[in-house]
């Protein structure tokens, strides 16, 4: 396992995280037995970083993580966010209030099983609340302990340099993968960054951790990727580059891309993350999983290089 420091941090985490979106069965083929070996693996395997959020399973990835990592906290680095909430309905909704923020925590540490977590991150920017009243109180559960280091995600370069003023900023976790390099939506939310050319050189600058989530554009990029077997339960119905025009694009730059692979005998997921993993500026690449086999053969990755010369051949599939 190659590990890499987070920004300004003690920190060393590994190349290849963890995202335990999945955990929360908002996934179609997700369980809690497959999600529990499948992180046991994964600590098995050296992944030390795990991103979670309560809003994945309304709070049911927390539980499963919680339960997975039982025995095993020393050999793991706990990520999660807060910010995003949901009512009874099941409808989520932004709130980075002080008093949210302080029910949110102790919630997602009982739900856990910790004492603390690694990095706390701001799962979205939410407009109606004062920056100041968000990272205030986030700079008091640092102190309090609660909270190792303090984090953001889908945050513009602005907003962090807002941040900044109240407490330290780590890490912003961005949407980045082979499709999505600049994208301005996520499941019907705008993005106002540009993850490659402006997140991206940002975070090597001033030695922030780059975090790119949905690596495999959430399944486009593996080699089994079937479109019409992805239920209407299945979160991913809303991520616009899986539907109409966009899709039909990405497809045929899959089938390029799945050339590489070939040539290299490898899977396509393995082709996207050692793109990624070939950035000096990637901290920890947020892969999902849905089974050990998914674990292990996202490990893969690590075993090889891309040349140089297919580097570039890559850069002109993706134009």
């Amino acid at each position: 396992m190659i590990y890499r420091q987070l920004g300004k941090t003690d920190l060393k985490v590994s190349v290849l995280g963890y995202g335990c979106w999945a955990a929360g069965n908002q996934w179609d083929d997700s369980s809690d037995e497959a999600s529990i070996r499948a992180i046991q693996t994964a600590i098995d395997l050296g992944i030390n970083f795990f991103d979670v959020a309560p809003v994945y399973g309304y709070g049911h990835a927390e539980q499963v993580l919680g339960r997975a990592i039982a025995g095993r906290r020393d050999k793991v680095y706990i990520a999660t966010k807060c910010g995003l909430t949901w009512d009874d309905n099941g409808r989520t909704y932004r709130n980075l209030t002080r008093e949210n923020i302080l029910r949110e925590i102790d919630e997602s540490l009982r739900r856990l099983n910790v004492d603390y977590v690694d990095l706390y991150q701001v799962h979205w920017p939410d407009p109606n609340v004062p920056i100041e009243e968000t990272f205030t109180t986030l700079e008091e559960l640092k102190r309090s302990g609660k909270v190792r280091y303090i984090g953001v995600t889908n945050f513009s370069i602005s907003l962090i340099e807002q941040a900044q003023e109240y407490t330290e900023i780590v890490s912003d976790q961005v949407l980045y993968n082979m499709i999505d390099r600049n994208s301005d939506d996520y499941h019907g939310l705008d993005l106002n960054y540009r993850s490659e050319q402006e997140i991206l050189p940002y975070c090597a600058e001033e030695q922030l951790g780059f975090i790119p989530y949905s690596p495999l554009c959430q399944g486009l990029l593996t080699d089994h990727f079937d479109r019409d077997a992805i239920s209407q339960r299945d979160v991913r119905t809303a991520n616009r580059q899986l539907r109409g025009e966009a899709l039909k694009r990405n497809l045929a730059v899959r089938e390029e891309l799945l050339k590489v692979a070939e040539d290299y005998g490898r899977p396509l997921s393995q082709l996207a993350l050692n793109w990624l993993i070939q950035k000096p500026a990637v901290t920890s690449i947020i892969a999902g999983a849905l089974n050990e086999h998914h674990v292990q053969q996202n490990a893969g990755a690590l075993e090889w290089s891309l040349s140089e010369s297919d580097l570039d051949r890559i850069g002109k599939i993706l134009g």
